[in-house]
């Protein structure tokens, strides 16, 4: 009974053991707010995201035990969220970079 337990406390607390970088969406504000050097801090700062993103999903203890828990599910769905989220925001900058800057 107690090694039921002991699983069920895993699995259910296991999802995603690693914590991905977000990027929110680029705001309206922001992009009426930023000029061309801050457009370009902002993508520097993006690819730091995304490599800070590639660190984070180098094999480790957390990915042992996101595996165990849930098969490494959560933590891939994680990883995926977050790339996802950091290439929207830098196509948005430079988009804005774009129409602002040229």
């Amino acid at each position: 009974m107690r090694k039921i337990l002991i699983l069920c406390v895993l699995f259910l607390a296991g999802c995603a053991t690693k914590q991905y970088p977000q990027s929110p969406q680029l705001t309206p504000e922001e992009s009426a707010a930023f000029d061309c050097r801050a457009i370009e801090q902002e993508i520097a700062k993006m690819h730091s995201i995304q490599s800070e993103i590639d660190r984070t999903a180098q094999f480790d203890a957390r990915t042992v035990l996101g595996f165990i828990a849930d098969f490494g599910i959560g933590n891939g769905l994680a990883k995926e969220s977050a790339k996802d989220k950091a290439q929207q925001r830098l196509n948005q900058l430079q988009i804005l970079k774009t129409t602002k800057c040229h």
